[in-house]
Order: C-alpha cells, then sequence, then structure tokens
C-alpha cells in the first residue's frame, strides 16, 4: 500500500491524484488488476470527473457549497458540519480497474481529492490488488 500527502490550500477545492495513483501503478508494475484509492477523514473525499476543464471542478464545489452552506445552524459544535455532509455525499473511496499497466479512465476522467475542511495536510491511500 502506498500513502500520497496533499497539502490543501483552501477550505474546499479538489486537487488531482491521478498523477499520483499512475506512479502507484507502475511502483509497483500491475498489469491488471483494481487500485483503491482511499482517504482516511471524517471532511474530506476522492471522486473521479472530467480533468480537461478546470471550470467542472470549481463548479462541483459551488453547487456543493449552495446545497450543503457553512453556517451555525448545524448541531455540530466544530463548526465544520458541512464538511462532514460533503465528505459523506461525495464518499471517502474509489475504485479504478487498470488494464494494460494503466488505469481505465475515461478520455476525460481524473482523480480528485475532495477538501471540505482546509487548508490542511492530507493524505490517502492507494491498495493495488493484482489479478496476475
Amino acid at each position: 500500500m502506498d500513502k500520497i500527502h496533499i497539502k490543501t490550500h483552501s477550505r474546499t477545492e479538489l486537487v488531482d491524484i491521478t498523477s499520483e495513483v499512475n506512479t502507484a501503478i507502475q511502483k509497483y508494475g500491475v498489469k491488471e488488476g483494481f487500485c483503491l484509492v482511499y482517504v482516511p477523514h471524517t471532511t474530506a473525499g476522492v471522486t473521479i470527473n472530467e480533468n480537461a476543464d478546470p471550470s467542472v471542478q470549481r463548479d462541483i464545489i459551488n453547487e456543493l457549497n449552495k446545497v450543503i452552506p457553512r453556517g451555525s445552524h448545524y448541531t455540530h459544535m466544530e463548526g465544520n458540519a458541512d464538511a462532514h455532509i460533503k465528505s459523506t455525499l461525495v464518499g471517502s473511496s474509489v475504485s479504478i480497474p487498470v488494464s494494460g499497466s494503466k488505469l481505465v479512465l475515461g478520455t476525460w476522467q481524473g482523480i480528485y481529492f475532495c477538501e471540505f475542511d482546509g487548508p490542511r495536510s492530507r493524505e490517502a491511500f492507494i491498495q493495488i490488488i493484482k489479478n496476475e
């Protein structure tokens, strides 16, 4: 298993970690299998979405912030209940097939670490499951 460190710079942001995940695939020489990316944080998540146009990430963040605003109407006293809710909706893991030593992602897809309570130093775990 590999661990990647992610330094976020905003309260809410999406960080493209596709290249780090690809590096793990190459490091272990996996030809066929699966790659699991897991985020061990209750106020962060991971998702797969478009990585060609950065406006998509801004749109995702803007809409999540509209639907689940930061505010004082939550009962959680730490002031980050919105981050917990966003994390639950996005999820804490993604599983990607590996074929021909490459992640099987769509043409426009990338893997994103989703920060909802930053800026922080975070981590994500990459577990490779070989089919060989």
